[in-house]
C-alpha cells in the first residue's frame, strides 16, 4: 500500500466564516445589489462574534468591490452590483510584479474585444446604438480636449463590451483596459500631434460603429483586432511585436 502525505491543516479565522457567509449570500441573489447589510450591532448578535471580528470581514467583502459604506446611512453597508473592479485590481497587482506584460494585457484585450465586437454587431439593441454614436459624436467634437475625449472614448467601447450581452467580456474588458492605462501613459497625451492621434481614434471607432450598425460581425471583429493591434504595437519589446504578429496570422 502506497504511503498517503497530507498536508498541514491551515486555521480558518473567525472573519473569514462571515465573509463565505455574506459573500455567498451576494453571489446567490439572495442579497441583491441595492439592499443594505444588518447593522454592525446586529450581524454582532446573527453571526455570534465580537464587532472587530465583523468589521475585519466588512473590510475584505468591501475591498472586494462587493459591499460599500455610505457616510451618515444608519444601516449597514450597500450591496453593491457586480463588476470588474476586484479583477481589475488582480490585473494591476499582476503587473506590478512582472507577471504581467503589457504584450499579455494587448493579446488579451484583442481577443476579448473582437469577440466583443462580434457579438455586439449580431446582438445590439437600437438604445445601444444611439449610446454608442452619440459617444462617437462626442469624440469628434472634443479632439480639442484630451480629457473629455478619453471619456466618450471609453463610454463608446463600454456601450460595445454592454451590447454583446456577455457580463465576462464586459467586466473583463473593463479590466484589462484600466490595467493596461495603469502600465503605460495615454499615447494620445505623448503623440507629436495629438489632435491628429485623437481625430484618427474617433474615425476608428466611427468604422467599428458602421460594422456593427450593418450587423457585420466578421467585419466588426476584425477592425477592433486590428485597430488594437495598431494602437499598441509600437510600444511592445520585440518579443512581444513577435507574438502580436502570431496572434493577428489570421486576419
Amino acid at each position: 500500500m502506497s504511503k498517503i502525505s497530507f498536508t498541514p491543516a491551515v486555521p480558518v479565522l473567525t472573519y473569514e466564516r462571515v465573509v463565505e457567509q455574506i459573500e455567498e449570500a451576494i453571489l446567490s441573489g439572495t442579497l441583491e445589489p441595492g439592499q443594505h447589510l444588518p447593522s454592525e450591532r446586529e450581524l454582532v448578535t446573527q453571526f455570534s462574534v465580537s464587532r472587530p471580528t465583523v468589521q475585519a470581514a466588512l473590510r475584505v467583502l468591501q475591498s472586494r468591490g462587493l459591499i460599500a459604506s455610505r457616510p451618515g446611512v444608519r444601516t449597514g453597508p450597500e450591496v453593491l452590483p457586480l463588476s470588474g473592479q476586484a479583477l481589475e485590481r488582480s490585473f494591476s497587482t499582476l503587473t506590478r510584479v512582472a507577471a504581467l506584460s503589457l504584450s499579455d494585457l494587448v493579446q488579451f484585450r484583442i481577443i476579448l474585444e473582437s469577440s466583443a465586437c462580434r457579438l455586439a454587431a449580431s446582438l445590439h439593441t437600437e438604445d445601444q446604438l444611439e449610446a454608442m454614436a452619440s459617444a462617437v459624436g462626442r469624440m469628434e467634437g472634443a479632439v480639442h480636449d484630451a480629457n473629455c475625449f478619453n471619456r466618450a472614448d471609453l463610454d463608446f467601447h463600454t456601450a460595445v463590451w454592454e451590447a454583446s450581452r456577455n457580463i465576462l467580456l464586459q467586466t473583463s474588458g473593463q479590466a484589462v483596459s484600466a490595467a493596461i492605462l495603469g502600465l503605460m501613459n495615454d499615447r494620445i497625451s505623448l503623440a507629436p500631434d495629438p489632435r491628429r492621434a485623437m481625430e484618427e481614434s474617433a474615425a476608428s471607432d466611427r468604422v467599428l460603429l458602421e460594422a456593427i450598425t450593418a450587423g457585420n460581425s466578421a467585419a466588426a471583429g476584425t477592425h477592433a483586432r486590428r485597430a488594437i493591434s495598431d494602437h499598441f504595437a509600437h510600444s511592445l519589446d520585440n518579443r512581444g511585436k513577435k507574438a502580436l504578429s502570431a496572434l493577428m496570422s489570421e486576419d
